[in-house]
């Protein structure tokens, strides 16, 4: 349930920044690798 509260959240501000259009802070590939870093922070600290 988590993981589908963080997607929904994405997606809102995903769709936030478009209407605004807003320019990402980041490249995409960039942010891409942030977020796996913080998906596999969040899985190490949930195993210990």
């Amino acid at each position: 349930m988590p993981y589908l509260k963080a997607l929904l959240a994405g997606v809102l501000v995903g769709v936030a920044y478009v209407l605004v259009r807003v320019k990402s802070p980041a490249p995409p590939p960039v942010a891409l690798a942030g977020l796996l870093g913080m998906l596999l922070g969040q899985a190490v600290l949930e195993a210990l």
